[in-house]
């Protein structure tokens, strides 16, 4: 079924499997489903202000929803998105990203973790729920999400993630915690670059990096293919010099069994900052598949840090996700994911240039604006 023309989420998640029993099943799923998308769109944050928003907007909803039984209460809302089957939920959110988004070449797709930090719940020894969402800096779109199972950690989720994605062509960045072989070797396999953080837990390999930097910093970087990359910035009592150093070549020395897969080159930032008449200075340390191209390496390590102030700080301060008290079954996780829709959907409205806050109200106000949020999908 299509719904009103431009408007296309019962064509992205009609093939949704109904958990309910058919004598159960007073309004459809996929007014279920087109309802609470609309509201998160809208700003509803809750069960009852999904309830909340489908009452008020009755009339124009009736225009595109059959609605048999009128308007799902917050209770209905709550105990079919609690039954969804989440990958199924994720796998039509997949597919849903698939037709809007257009990958540039050399994107830079940025894989990070993120606690729902309501959705722990006490009673029940519940530990609040983590998910693990790859965003593409560029075009500013999250392409997926897994979430982390309770018993384990962002290391087992990474991969599962990365297995969903069409990374062709992309260069995948991702914090310490994913410097691992396996996760390498699955970028690669997807003809995508990585460039991904080394910290001291990786011990022999951080050291020989560490000491391979400082003999190419006594020599003047001599006997090594290098190029480099210098960034400044000043502002609000701030200044920084950022310095960026590729070395190419070095997989003889670091990986001569080739254990890492397309280990091409080592990065290091060095960051000297000045506040307040203090300087601090911080060194890190990247293994990439990158060759080369300092600039490139930087604009990778400073791309990473747009799924923070893009998507996360978004998700937290405009849609409130730390505070949602949605905690029972596979609710908190699909809930997420229409989360993730509304940031998608209007972070690409551009005709109006206001903050996604301000969007999801201008979108409550006037169905018009909405119908055009949601043509974008």
């Amino acid at each position: 079924m299509k719904l009103k023309p431009k408007i296309t989420i019962a064509d992205h998640f009609a093939q949704m499997s109904d958990p309910r029993i058919d004598r159960t099943k007073l309004h459809k799923l996929i007014d279920i489903l087109t309802i609470a998308i609309c509201a998160v769109i809208c700003g509803a944050d809750s069960w009852v202000a999904i309830e909340l928003y489908g009452c008020t907007k009755y009339e124009w909803l009736k225009t595109f929803l059959e609605l048999p039984n009128g308007i799902p209460s917050h209770d209905t809302f709550a105990r079919v998105f609690a039954q969804l089957n989440p990958q199924q939920f994720q796998e039509c959110f997949l597919n849903w990203i698939k037709t809007i988004h257009n990958k540039t070449a050399g994107e830079v797709v940025a894989i990070d973790g993120k606690t729902l930090c309501g959705s722990h719940d006490t009673r029940i020894e519940q530990s609040a729920i983590q998910i693990v969402s790859a965003w593409a800096t560029t075009n500013k779109l999250v392409l997926g999400q897994v979430k982390v199972d309770s018993k384990s950690n962002e290391i087992t989720a990474i991969p599962e993630l990365i297995k969903v994605l069409e990374l062709n062509g992309c260069i995948v960045t991702i914090d310490a915690i994913g410097c691992q072989k396996e996760i390498v070797k699955l970028i690669t396999q997807q003809n995508a670059d990585y460039v991904i953080t080394l910290k001291k837990n990786q011990g022999n390999l951080y050291e020989s990096v560490e000491e391979l930097f400082k003999l190419g910093i006594s020599t003047s970087f001599q006997e090594f293919q290098h190029s480099t990359y210098k960034t400044e910035e000043q502002g609000h009592g701030r200044y920084e010099i950022r310095h960026y150093v590729m070395l190419t070549g070095i997989q003889a020395r670091l990986d001569p069994d080739s254990v890492w897969s397309n280990f091409n080159s080592i990065g290091m930032v060095e960051s000297v900052r000045q506040i307040d008449g203090k300087t601090t200075v911080e060194t890190r340390y990247f293994i990439s598949s990158l060759e080369d191209n300092a600039k490139q390496f930087a604009n990778s390590v400073r791309s990473h840090w747009g799924i923070e102030n893009s998507l996360h700080w978004v998700l937290d301060v405009a849609l409130k996700e730390d505070d949602c008290r949605i905690r029972k079954d596979n609710a908190p996780q699909n809930f997420a994911v229409m989360r993730q829709i509304a940031v998608n959907l209007l972070g690409k409205e551009k005709r109006v240039k206001r903050g996604i806050k301000n969007k999801q109200f201008l979108a409550a106000m006037d169905n018009n604006y909405l119908e055009k949020v949601l043509a974008l999908a």
